[in-house]
């Protein structure tokens, strides 16, 4: 049994490497479908409200909310899989409660990406601004305390095939492209 969690700055890669996990077989659980079924449960709307309602669940149920409503989806998984991505951790708490669920089964991996789109995204927030709120999180420490790197600098064939190495080979795989 592996259990994957990403982190890393909005348009990292993150979505890109749990696609290729998709495609490999790998069951995925996106830590933001916690936060949009929050949201549709309270009748908002998620494309415009994530961010905001991100931080009310973890002012209303403690900062690794979202970590725990994500753990049975994993669970869930694991029963039909050896390996299970977890896309979108936000925090150093949302690691220390995954390490606690998973021990040493549990690989964190950074996605960075030195170039990113400077722009807006679909909710209309800016990427400096989405960058500030997830580092309010605890993103930072999070990175800081992942197993492995994957720079998300080259061409979307390099990034993919980096990705499909640590999913078929392990960490050790890529640790040499650090």
């Amino acid at each position: 049994m592996t259990v994957i969690g990403t982190v890393g700055l909005p348009g990292s890669g993150k979505s890109e490497a749990a696609a290729v996990a998709r495609d490999a077989g790998i069951p995925v659980v996106i830590m933001g479908d916690v936060v949009r079924q929050a949201c549709r449960e309270r009748g908002l709307d998620p494309a415009t409200r994530h961010g905001e309602m991100a931080k009310t669940l973890r002012e209303e149920n403690g900062p690794d909310a979202i970590a725990r409503e994500s753990l049975p989806r994993i669970e869930d998984h694991l029963e039909g899989a050896d390996t299970v991505v977890v896309d979108g951790i936000r925090s150093d708490v949302e690691v220390e409660r995954f390490h606690e669920a998973f021990g040493d089964e549990f690989v964190l991996v950074e996605v960075r990406a030195p170039e990113r789109d400077a722009g807006t995204d679909e909710g209309g927030e800016s990427m400096a601004a989405r960058d500030e709120r997830e580092l309010g999180f605890g993103m930072g420490e999070a990175m800081e305390m992942a197993d492995v790197t994957i720079d998300n600098d080259g061409s979307l064939a390099a990034f993919r095939s980096t990705v499909e190495r640590l999913l078929s080979d392990g960490p050790e795989a890529i640790e040499d492209d650090e």
